[in-house]
């Protein structure tokens, strides 16, 4: 199959999804828990900085 035609494929399944049409398309649900970002950064003593580099984000992505 070309990816062309897979992609279109893909879209149409997605669609029938939406629509509430069978279409054989596996759904998987994942619960992710809420945290307190804040609390935790507290707990470490870092500054928001320091505890962003920790974890590999920037810091705007932790103040998120």
């Amino acid at each position: 199959m070309r990816a062309c035609e897979s992609i279109k494929q893909g879209l149409a399944e997605a669609l029938a999804f939406a629509e509430g049409r069978e279409c054989g398309a596996v759904v998987r649900r994942t619960d992710v828990p809420t945290i307190d970002g804040a609390a935790i950064c507290a707990s470490t003593g870092l500054s928001q900085a320091a505890f962003a580099r920790s974890i590999g984000v920037a810091k705007g992505t932790q103040l998120r």
